[in-house]
């Protein structure tokens, strides 16, 4: 009897294995899709936040997701109508001025001893790179081309910010009975840190493009705008983000001079001292805390596993995780201590 009782349990351990065997084999295989469905979450969590204003107003949801649709569109516009010109202009000018900078650098640095190191790292930062691109052109192919992909994104937003409880009761029928009140507890603060850290990081992007732009003006580097819009949009990608964004100014600055290199390092410097010490507390105080080792590890996780798209949602969904995590793992070891 109790070797039929073992001889079931087995099985049914076996049985459980190679289930969780097969659907971590289908979440891979789908890896894209989820890449996709978690970019439009966090769309849809950028939306909610320009809503709350109307919602705290009165104002229905729809009408609220309208009004800053509508909004967005036309402060885009008007942004593009007012700047595009010259921040195309600018970034023309950034692309065609960097791989001169590049031959310059090579040019003083030949004959040295850090041109092999110099060498060594752009070669690696074009194999990081290059599969990066190809691993993303993989993801847009399986799901069928970029514009499916960016159409299927923004619906996406849109579905979810309008109806959130539908999707959040969804999961929530997926828990067992007695889990989903704690369940509905942590998906509730994770999206309340989400919302606030997608706001910190917006404020923090553009202070960043602002002081980064207009340093670079004052210190003479070609294409101010164009290294302070890189710097802004990269500075979304935090610790590694800002690193890329300093290498463009660097090479533009050496084709200047020696000194204006080593003042726009030390700009770069104060900049993300500025933003890491000052900036990100302020906007930052609602919004989860992140270490920043396992922020820096998951960006270098995310990437290798996902490639260029999981570094750009990285950060962003080590939010969510962490959150998570804290409610449904740490929390219940504290109170079953």
């Amino acid at each position: 009897m109790r070797n039929t009782y073992r001889h079931q349990t087995f099985t049914e351990q076996a049985l459980i294995v190679l289930a969780l065997g097969a659907i971590a084999l289908m979440l891979w295989k789908i890896v894209g899709l989820l890449i996709l469905i978690f970019g439009a979450v966090v769309g849809a969590a950028v939306l909610q936040t320009c809503m709350i204003p109307l919602l705290r107003l009165g104002a229905p949801r729809w009408l609220a997701l309208l009004t800053v649709i509508i909004g967005l569109v036309v402060v885009l516009g008007l942004i593009s109508w007012a700047f595009g010109a010259q921040v195309s202009a600018e970034l023309e000018s950034l692309v065609s001025l960097l791989p001169n900078a590049w031959e310059q650098l090579q040019e003083r640095l030949e004959g040295s001893q850090l041109a092999p190191l110099v060498n060594d790292a752009a070669d690696r930062a074009g194999d990081m790179f290059g599969n990066g691109l190809s691993q993303v052109g993989m993801i847009v192919v399986s799901m069928g081309g970029s514009i499916v992909s960016f159409f299927a994104l923004i619906v996406g937003m849109i579905y979810f910010a309008a109806q959130p409880s539908v999707y959040r009761r969804g999961l929530l029928l997926l828990a067992p009975i007695k889990s989903r009140p704690k369940l509905a507890d942590a998906l509730d603060e994770s999206g309340r840190a989400l919302r606030f850290w997608l706001g910190g990081q917006l404020v923090a992007m553009v202070v960043t493009g602002l002081l980064v732009g207009v340093s670079m003006w004052l210190l003479g580097v070609p294409a101010p705008l164009g290294l302070g819009l890189v710097a802004g949009l990269l500075d979304f990608v935090p610790l590694v983000g800002p690193l890329i964004a300093a290498i463009p100014a660097l090479l533009l600055a050496f084709t200047v001079s020696p000194q204006t290199t080593l003042f726009v390092l030390i700009a770069y410097t104060i900049i993300q001292q500025i933003e890491g010490n000052i900036l990100q507390p302020l906007v930052q105080q609602r919004a989860v805390h992140l270490p920043p080792a396992l922020l820096l590890f998951s960006l270098f996780a995310a990437s290798t596993l996902f490639g260029l798209a999981g570094l750009l949602l990285a950060a962003p969904l080590t939010v969510v995780v962490f959150v998570l995590l804290n409610r449904l793992y740490v929390t219940r070891e504290q109170d079953a201590s």
